[in-house]
């Protein structure tokens, strides 16, 4: 006599659907790994550090989020105006945390992205030393695609313009004006 297979409790993946008219929402930082940090470079060397950072200042309270964000920076906008391979591939969840309300520095999260915006170190660089251009691993391109993984994003710019937080207006508004929005 066969018997019917058990099912065993948490081994059955259960589908939640979206309700009618409402689009599916993704967990924060869903697409981390997607990208592979630990084959890109940010100042420091490898760019495996990026996802837990991110997810830090995510998740973290002010001061743990503030730290990562800082150690962020340094990593792929060091200075305020030296962006990194890595650079680019960050920049969408930025702008992401930009948007989440629980995330404790989104005003400094848009300050960085304007930095981002801004960059043209390596440019100007390539400007007076054009060899830099024949390297195999082109900083200039590295800026050029960060340039525009920020522009890439921009709409997200009038839900953040209308945010009540001052500061978070005023670091957006700065992002615009960059932006040329």
């Amino acid at each position: 006599m066969r018997t019917a297979p058990i099912q065993q409790p948490g081994t059955q993946r259960t589908e939640r659907h979206a309700p009618p008219n409402r689009p599916a929402r993704t967990a924060p930082l869903a697409g981390l790994g997607q990208v592979p940090w630990a084959e890109i470079q940010d100042s420091t060397g490898s760019a495996a550090a990026i996802p837990l950072l991110l997810n830090s200042v995510a998740w973290g309270n002010p001061g743990t989020a503030q730290a990562a964000l800082d150690d962020l920076r340094k990593r792929i906008c060091q200075y305020g105006f030296v962006v990194e391979q890595a650079t680019a591939a960050t920049v969408p969840f930025l702008w992401e945390l930009a948007q989440l309300p629980q995330v404790t520095c989104r005003a400094q999260i848009i300050q960085l992205l304007r930095n981002i915006a801004d960059a043209r170190q390596w440019e100007s660089t390539a400007a007076v030393y054009p060899k830099l251009l024949n390297h195999r691993e082109n900083p200039v391109v590295w800026e050029r695609k960060a340039r525009q993984a920020v522009r890439a994003r921009r709409s997200a710019l009038r839900h953040l313009l209308a945010e009540e937080d001052a500061e978070i207006a005023q670091a957006t508004t700065e992002l615009a004006r960059t932006l040329g929005e």
